[in-house]
C-alpha cells in the first residue's frame, strides 16, 4: 500500500510522539564513550555499542513500568546467544533490563530535582561462556523535566526604604525568585514578576526583576556583553549621559562606556569568564547627565541607578594541564619502558569528564616515547642517544572521553643526560711532513682530539704512543697536558728514496669513568724542502728515473712509444682489409644475386655419364688457394700433384696440407682452435670442363652470338661478347 504525502506526515509526527513520550532522543545519538576494554591473548575489540544518553519523563504514574530505551550490540545476531547486564546507579532497583532483548523500563517514579541523570554501565556476555563479546560501555539516562515546581523567592519577605520625593524610575530595590525545574529544557524554570499590589506607585521589570544578560564562559576580552539604556526625556546636548559601575561583585571583571550616537552604556569584558570558579555576577550601575545645569541642581539627583546581572553559561571546554610546560630529564643509557615522568590535566567543566592522554606523532616521529592513556605516565620506547638528539620537545595530546573533539595540549622537554659512550679520536685529517734536512728533536705536528661526549666536567685527554710505537727511532710524542700534544722527529737524515711514509700510530684517552679510548694512526709524509724548512716536493717517484733523465725527456719516450705503436695498429688493420672484388658493373646490385640452373640432365640414358671411377681419379693438380681476407701479396707455396695412391693415403695428406696452411697463415685462428675440412676427392682426369675461365685464356672463341638470344642471355654477352675493354671500361 502507497501512502500519499498526507497520510506519510501524519505517520511521521506519530512516530514523533511515540518517541517522545517513550523517552528516547535519537538526535543526541552518537558513539559511548567506553572505558578501554583488553582481554589476555586477545586483540582490543572493536566498540559496537550505538548509544549515549536516553531520556524519560519524570513523575510517570502510570501502572507498567516506563519504557526508557534499547541496548543492543551489532555481535546479536538475534539468536539467543547474547545476554546483556546493566550496572550502576539505580540498576535492578530503579532500572532493569530484559537480558535477552536489551529493553531498558524504570520501575519507580522519577523526580528531576532529586536526581537530574544516571550514571550507568551495559556488558554483553555470550550466554554459553559468560565472556564478554562487547566492552564495557558508560552511558547516561537523563531525566526530562515538566513543570511540578513552583517560583520560590528564597530570600524574601523583602524590607526596602524609599525617601519621598523620589523621581520616577528610582530603583528601590531588587527581587529574585527561583524555580527548581529545568532552565534548559522549555518554559518551566522562566519567571515572569509582576506586582499584584501597590500599582500605580510601583512597578517591577517583568522578566527578571532587573537587567540580566546570558555570556558564555569563552567569549572573548573586550567583547560586548550588554547595552542598557537610561531614559531621558531631555533631547540633544542635555540628553547627553554618562555610566558607571558604582557597586558589585564585578569590579574589575566588567567596565561600562558610553556609545556617544545612542547614549548606550556598553559593558565589556576586562577578563576571562570562568564559570566554575564563578556563575554570575552583579552590577550596580549609575547613568547621569553629563553636563547637569548648575540652575537645576536643586531639583537633582540628575542620575539614576540599576541593577545589572550577568550570567555565566558554562562551555564545553578543553582539558588543561596543571602545568604550561613539564621538564624532564632521562640519561641515555635508561632502558626501553624506564619511566621518564609524567603530565597531568583535567576537564575544567563541572561535568570533569575522565581524560585519555597522546603524544602528538609529529613532535615524536621517530616514536623514542610512549604515554599511558590514563595515567599520563611517559616512558621510553626506543633506546636514546644524546648525541644523535640532545633534546626532545613533544606536544602530549589530552582528550575528553565524553567529547574526543575537545583536546587540550600539554608541552614536554625531555633532556637526553650523557655518559661516557663514544672513545676520543683526532681532531681533523692531518696532512704531515717531515723535511728530509730536520734536525733530532724538531716539532712537526700538533695534535688535538674530540670526543662526542660532553661530560659535566670538561674533556680531558691522555695521549702517547703505542706499546709497537714506543721503542721508534724515527719519532716520538710529548703530551702536553692541555688536550693537545706535540710530535718530535729522533734523528736527521730523513730520505725519500729508502722510505716515503711512516705510519705513527697514536694512542688517546678520555677520562671519562669508565675511560674510553682509540689508536689513531698518522700519516707523516718525507719532503724535500727549502732553507726554510717549507716542503717543495714529497714525491719518492723521482729517484727511480735513469740518472740524467728530466721529466720533459721521459715524456718525449712515452709520445714516440705511443705513436709507433698506433701506427702498428694501423697496419695490421690495412692487412686484414679484405679486398674489393674487381666488378664495376653500373647495374650493380647490393643484394645477392642468385643464379638458377633449370638442367635436369639426361635422364636414364645419362646414367653413364656418372662414372665413379673417373671421379675417383686423383692424378688432378690442385691449385694453391688463397684466404679471402688475406691481401694478394702474400702467397702460398703451390700444393703438390696427387698421385694415384690409396684413400687413406689422400685423406692423410689433405688434412696435413691444410694443417701447413694454418701454421703459416697469420690471419688464421689460434692454435687450439677446432678446424672442420670436407674433402671430395681429388679433380678430374679432363679437368675443368666450365667456360667460366675462358675469358683469361687464349682461346678465339667468338661469343657474340649470345647477344642474338633475347634478354635472359644480356647477363653472358655482357660478359663475354665485349672482350676486355668491356670489362674494365
Amino acid at each position: 500500500m502507497k501512502l500519499g504525502k498526507v497520510e506519510f506526515c501524519h505517520f511521521l509526527q506519530l512516530i514523533a510522539l511515540v518517541l517522545c513520550f517513550s523517552g528516547m532522543s535519537q538526535a543526541e545519538l552518537s558513539r559511548s564513550s567506553s572505558k578501554p576494554y583488553f582481554q589476555s591473548g586477545r586483540p582490543r575489540t572493536k566498540r559496537s555499542w550505538v548509544w549515549n544518553q536516553f531520556f524519560v519523563l519524570e513523575e510517570y504514574m502510570g501502572s507498567d513500568p516506563l519504557y526508557v530505551g534499547k541496548l543492543h550490540s551489532d555481535v546479536d545476531k538475534g539468536d539467543g546467544s547474547i545476554k546483556y547486564i546493566l550496572s550502576g546507579e539505580g540498576a535492578s532497583s530503579i532500572f532493569i533490563i530484559d537480558e535477552n532483548t536489551g529493553d531498558i523500563h524504570a520501575t519507580k517514579r522519577l523526580d528531576r530535582e532529586e536526581q537530574a541523570y544516571y550514571t550507568l554501565r551495559a556488558q554483553a556476555l555470550d550466554r554459553l561462556t559468560d565472556k564478554p563479546v562487547e566492552p564495557e560501555s558508560e552511558f547516561v539516562i537523563k531525566i526530562q523535566d515538566i513543570n511540578d515546581n513552583e517560583p520560590k523567592f528564597l530570600d524574601g519577605p523583602y524590607t526596602a526604604g524609599i525617601p519621598e520625593m523620589s523621581p520616577v524610575g528610582t530603583s528601590v530595590v531588587q527581587v529574585t525568585a527561583t524555580d527548581a525545574d529545568d532552565p534548559t529544557y522549555g518554559n518551566s524554570a522562566r519567571v515572569v514578576y509582576s506586582i499584584l499590589q501597590g500599582q500605580p506607585y510601583f512597578s517591577v521589570e517583568p522578566k527578571t526583576g532587573s537587567y540580566q544578560y546570558n555570556v558564555p564562559e569563552s567569549l572573548p576580552v573586550a567583547s560586548v556583553v550588554a547595552r542598557i539604556k537610561a531614559a531621558d526625556a531631555d533631547i540633544g546636548a542635555n540628553a547627553e549621559m554618562e555610566y558607571k559601575i558604582v557597586d558589585g561583585d564585578g569590579l574589575g571583571i566588567f567596565k561600562i562606556s558610553v556609545d556617544k550616537d545612542t547614549q548606550e552604556g556598553i559593558i565589556t569584558i576586562q577578563k576571562d569568564l570562568d564559570f566554575e570558579a564563578k556563575t554570575s555576577y552583579t552590577l550596580r550601575i549609575e547613568a547621569a547627565n553629563k553636563d547637569a545645569d548648575p540652575r537645576f541642581l536643586s531639583l537633582g539627583p540628575f542620575s539614576d541607578t540599576t541593577t545589572v546581572k550577568i550570567i555565566v553559561e558554562d562551555v564545553d571546554e578543553p582539558p588543561v594541564f596543571s602545568s604550561p610546560l613539564y621538564p624532564m630529564e632521562v640519561s641515555e643509557a635508561t632502558q626501553v619502558g624506564n619511566i621518564i615522568g609524567t603530565v597531568a590535566a583535567h576537564d575544567p567543566d563541572s561535568s570533569n569528564s575522565p581524560v585519555r592522554y597522546s603524544i602528538d606523532r609529529n613532535t615524536d616521529l621517530e616514536r623514542y616515547f610512549n604515554i599511558d592513556a590514563n595515567s599520563g605516565v611517559i616512558t621510553t620506547a626506543k633506546s636514546l642517544d644524546r648525541e644523535t638528539n640532545a633534546v626532545h620537545n613533544i606536544t602530549v595530546l589530552a582528550m575528553e572521553s565524553q567529547n574526543p573533539s575537545q583536546v587540550g595540549r600539554g608541552y614536554v622537554t625531555i633532556a637526553i643526560l650523557d655518559i661516557n659512550d663514544n672513545a676520543p679520536e683526532f681532531a681533523m685529517d692531518y696532512e704531515t711532513t717531515v723535511c728530509e734536512n730536520a734536525q733530532p728533536g724538531q716539532v712537526i705536528q700538533k695534535i688535538s682530539a674530540v670526543d662526542r661526549d660532553e661530560p659535566s666536567d670538561g674533556h680531558q685527554f691522555y695521549f702517547s704512543l703505542t706499546t709497537d710505537a714506543t721503542n721508534n727511532h724515527n719519532f716520538s710524542l710529548k703530551d702536553n697536558k692541555d688536550n693537545t700534544a706535540s710530535i718530535l722527529t729522533r734523528r736527521n737524515g730523513f730520505r725519500r728514496q729508502e722510505q716515503s711514509v711512516y705510519y705513527l700510530p697514536i694512542f688517546i684517552m678520555d677520562s671519562g669513568s669508565p675511560s674510553l679510548s682509540s689508536t689513531n694512526t698518522l700519516t707523516i709524509r718525507v719532503c724535500d724542502c727549502d732553507a726554510d724548512g717549507i716542503a717543495q716536493t714529497c714525491n719518492a717517484e723521482a729517484y727511480v728515473l735513469p740518472a740524467g733523465l728530466s721529466t720533459g725527456a721521459l715524456i718525449a719516450i712515452l709520445a714516440c712509444v705511443l705513436t709507433l705503436l698506433v701506427l702498428i695498429l694501423l697496419i695490421v688493420t690495412m692487412r686484414r682489409r679484405k679486398k674489393e672484388p674487381l666488378i664495376f658493373d653500373e647495374e650493380r646490385d647490393i643484394r645477392e644475386n642468385i643464379v638458377r640452373y633449370d638442367d635436369e640432365g639426361g635422364g636414364e640414358e645419362d646414367t653413364e655419364a656418372f662414372d665413379m671411377a673417373a671421379l675417383r681419379n686423383l692424378n688432378v693438380i690442385r691449385d694453391t688457394k688463397t684466404r679471402r681476407d688475406v691481401t694478394p701479396e702474400i702467397q702460398f707455396l703451390s700444393r703438390p700433384t696427387f698421385k694415384s695412391i690409396p684413400d687413406n693415403v689422400i685423406f692423410r695428406e689433405f688434412i696435413w696440407e691444410r694443417l701447413k696452411e694454418a701454421d703459416v697463415d697469420p690471419c688464421a685462428p689460434p692454435y687450439d682452435s677446432l678446424q672442420t675440412y670436407a674433402f671430395e676427392g681429388n679433380g678430374s682426369v679432363a679437368e675443368s670442363l666450365s667456360s667460366l675461365e675462358s675469358i683469361s685464356s687464349n682461346s678465339d672463341q667468338n661469343y657474340d652470338y649470345l647477344s642474338d638470344w633475347g634478354p635472359r642471355f644480356k647477363r653472358l654477352a655482357d660478359m663475354y661478347g665485349t672482350g676486355q675493354e668491356t670489362l674494365y671500361s
